[in-house]
């Protein structure tokens, strides 16, 4: 098989120890997987690493815009215990994602992590179909989100680790891109089939196992890396000590940001309440989903044109204004104007934040500051949906959606005083 020629974007690649069973074609070579520097093209690892949050994106988003639904009205749950499903399960993610990029530093390597975080998920996912009662999602979506921890932290740091600072935006945006066109897939495989069998919920969320498998044997035998060559200290250490003022700054920036970021799910409950129908859900879902990926091309190109700060101040500023939007309005189609803009937000900020974080650390701490980076949001989720969820069910959303745009406009105040690097 060495004597076989690669074809498309493949030429030029020689065949070595290992095989890309996938393509039936020789692996690429560390070197082949990484930088991507010379000639401006993304590296392999960060195209595999876009497919594989595809697939998984594809599983996860064929649950999550029913989760709602399903927890509520089906399991007879409130919006408190739909806020405590999600600020949980965040959390859990974020203590993790910690844990598990500084590991990934100590030791050298990250595949492991990012394949056992996806494996994790992909049994855990499907688990919510068995459920009963409220606190058994929590359980499995804990479970999920724990595998979605293992794996972050050491996953942004592989692509920064592969690719060359000048394209570094572009990678982010690139994988961010197809993370988000898989989650508008997976609506809309879900939404077919509730048009086919309706009200099979349990069913559909079996078959999320499906792409979920595909995902683990992707990332096993196609994911390269090469050692870490300046390793953080010898001693394992969760701390912010390698780090200067810039960057903490940054991370509280992001924890009063997120204090203010709910989970996605009370959209979907606020969307509802404008008169949107359940079985639109998933279309509207994926129409989101559409507007995120096709945006994060854009916003990862002009990261690297422009910088990321610019582009966070934007997504944050579009957050406060879609929340005060979401407060004031009245009707179905609001709904799903706002719900749409909403995209943008997530468009710009997601390359951004994760380029702003390499840019501000060492190369021999980027697990650890992709932890800290993912913990600081993640920690601040719990409080986040817990408040959210409690002035929603008190007060109603217009307070609920005001105190979510005070706390973003908060955040860009703060982030301003980040110096430049």
């Amino acid at each position: 098989m060495s004597g076989v020629e690669p074809r498309g974007p493949f030429v030029g690649w020689s065949a070595g120890e290992n095989w890309d069973m996938q393509n039936e074609r020789p692996a690429p070579s560390v070197a082949e997987a990484t930088s991507g520097a010379a000639t401006g093209a993304l590296p392999w690892n960060v195209r595999l690493l876009g497919l594989a949050s595809l697939l998984n994106d594809i599983a996860s988003e064929m649950i999550y815009p029913l989760l709602p639904t399903f927890l509520i009205t089906v399991l007879g749950g409130t919006t408190s215990q739909l806020g405590a499903v999600e600020g949980v399960a965040d959390t859990t993610a974020s203590i993790v994602k910690l844990w598990a990029g500084g590991l990934s530093d100590r030791a050298g390597k990250r595949k492991v992590f990012v394949t056992a975080g996806y494996a994790l998920a992909a049994v855990s996912r499907p688990l919510i179909a068995l459920a009963t009662m409220p606190w058994q999602v929590l359980l499995v979506r804990s479970s999920d989100r724990f595998g979605k921890g293992i794996r972050s932290a050491p996953r942004d740091a592989l692509v920064a680790d592969s690719t060359d600072p000048s394209i570094r935006g572009r990678a982010f945006g690139f994988t961010r891109a197809m993370d988000h066109l898989g989650a508008a897939i997976g609506p809309l495989l879900a939404f077919t089939f509730l048009w086919v069998w309706p009200d099979h919920l349990r069913p559909l969320f079996l078959l999320a196992a499906v792409p979920g498998m595909f995902v683990v044997l992707l990332v096993l035998f196609g994911l390269s890396e090469r050692p870490i060559v300046t390793r953080a200290d010898k001693d394992f250490q969760l701390t912010l000590r390698p780090f200067d003022r810039n960057f903490r700054v940054y991370l509280v920036a992001l924890v009063i940001f997120t204090l203010g970021n709910s989970s996605d799910a009370f959209l979907l409950v606020r969307v509802g309440e404008l008169g949107v129908p359940a079985t639109q859900l998933p279309l509207l879902w994926c129409a989101f989903h559409i507007v995120k990926s096709s945006g994060s091309v854009l916003a990862g190109q002009a990261v690297d044109r422009f910088g990321p700060r610019l582009l966070i101040y934007g997504g944050w500023l579009i957050y406060a204004l879609i929340y005060l939007a979401f407060s004031l309005a009245t009707n179905a189609i609001q709904g799903w104007a706002f719900f749409l803009i909403y995209g943008l937000f997530y468009a710009l900020t997601e390359p951004a934040e994760r380029t702003l974080v390499a840019n501000l650390v060492g190369a021999e701490q980027k697990g650890l500051a992709y932890g800290w980076f993912n913990f600081a949001i993640g920690i601040a989720a719990l409080p986040s949906s817990l408040i959210f969820g409690a002035l929603y069910q008190w007060y109603g959303g217009s307070v609920a959606f005001t105190w979510s745009a005070v706390l973003a406009l908060l955040a860009v105040v703060v982030l301003r005083t980040v110096k430049r690097t």
